[in-house]
């Protein structure tokens, strides 16, 4: 799609008729997940079901003239043995779903002792977080359980791995707490972080790994430090419980959602608050009875950093420009529960509350050479480190995101 056409539709997958499930198991997609190298995408498809989906689809599902594939050419795929759609049964409603970085080759630590026989190469995991407090760990090549994470007391609603590779997994519970487990020592918990005062709703790692940001039932934003798990700062500024946040490609911007209908963009360094974006009716027609006020679900950005994806209880999905303070797109969507951008762009996913994933065309980026520099130099310095060089005032401004 081009800057302001609406995102269309691509594909549409539904679970298949459930098995006889008790009552408590729930058909909401909760989460939804590509690999950070666009390989494979896993589908919390409700009833304890995640399916691990090779992407891109199979050609049926993805009109012609539409190309939306990974880095992998076909001739890698095969060394991997023509990667399967397998279906892992957590035995548990899954809430948060996670895939570790690849390769990465400290993770044969993880799973050698399991497989005496192991190639010598990296291996993908996913993390699913589930309804009674565990974290399953499983191996994405050939679907096998790798770890099973005990600790939380309940529902863990959300997780994360830092983006280095280093196969440290923070999770989010409803138990109040965030803990943090090192998959290379199999799974040890080694920190747990305490101070929300309320269910905690997701977590997100800065890519430079040095920030970790929490947001729970409650209308402040947790900021800690990765390097010593203590916290830095809360962000105070919305109305309502904070239900999603993201960090920007290059650390530099977070972004928070919050049930009061409004997304605020920070600068994680300073504190600041940079921007409000609000979430308004679009059609006064959609204002009936069977609408909700525009509670925020889910907010991501994409890839480059130059996009918004938001999902609301509007029955919206919402595309915004970082520099503009209104949706540049608009595509309905049925009780929309999450969103994720494809790692190189292009698509974006959706989860809904009947179980199903939906695939929508992304704007077509063509990143300008101002915006490169900055994410380049951003992703290595802080607010206070370009604030602090020796070059102008209006550069200085463009390089810290306060040009809006």
């Amino acid at each position: 799609m081009e800057a302001g056409e609406e995102p269309l539709l691509l594909a549409e997958l539904k679970p298949g008729r459930p098995h006889q499930f008790d009552w408590k198991s729930s058909c909401e997609t909760w989460s939804v997940a590509f690999s950070p190298d666009g390989s494979w995408f896993a589908w919390s498809q409700g009833h304890c079901i995640v399916k691990l989906i090779p992407w891109p689809l199979e050609e049926q599902f993805i009109p012609k003239g539409f190309e939306a594939k990974s880095r992998s050419s076909k001739n890698e795929t095969k060394g991997r043995g023509n990667p399967k759609e397998k279906t892992l049964d957590c035995g548990q409603i899954v809430w948060g779903l996670a895939f570790s970085p690849w390769p990465s080759p400290p993770s044969r630590k993880l799973w050698a002792p399991h497989h005496p026989q192991v190639p010598d190469v990296s291996c993908l995991v996913l993390a699913t977080g589930l309804n009674d407090g565990q974290i399953k760990i499983w191996e994405v090549q050939t679907g096998l359980l790798l770890l099973n994470l005990s600790g939380h007391q309940d529902v863990v609603r959300d997780l994360s791995f830092t983006p280095s590779g280093s196969l440290i997994l923070v999770s989010a519970s409803r138990d109040k707490t965030l803990r943090i487990w090192d998959l290379n020592k199999h799974g040890k918990q080694i920190q747990v972080l305490s101070g929300h005062l309320q269910w905690v709703y997701c977590c997100s790692i800065s890519p430079d790994c040095s920030m970790l940001c929490s947001a729970a039932r409650e209308k402040s934003v947790f900021l800690w430090s990765m390097r010593s798990y203590t916290l830095i700062r809360k962000l105070e500024g919305h109305q309502s419980s904070v239900v999603s946040c993201d960090f920007s490609p290059d650390s530099a911007l977070l972004v928070t959602a919050s049930y009061d209908t409004n997304m605020i963009m920070w600068d994680p360094y300073t504190g600041e608050r940079l921007r409000s974006l609000h979430h308004t009716q679009v059609d006064p027609a959609m204002d009936d009875s069977d609408v909700h006020i525009s509670s925020l679900r889910s907010v991501c950005f994409s890839p480059e950093g130059l996009y918004l994806a938001t999902v609301a209880d509007d029955r919206l999905l919402r595309i915004w420009a970082l520099e503009l303070k209104t949706p540049i797109a608009f595509a309905p969507m049925t009780n929309g529960l999450c969103c994720t951008f494809f790692p190189h762009g292009r698509v974006i996913a959706t989860g809904t509350r009947d179980g199903h994933v939906q695939f929508w065309t992304a704007p077509r980026v063509l990143s300008s050479l101002k915006h490169l520099r900055r994410k380049a130099l951003r992703s290595f310095l802080t607010t206070y480190q370009v604030l602090a060089l020796p070059i102008p005032k209006k550069m200085k401004e463009f390089l810290t995101y306060r040009t809006f």
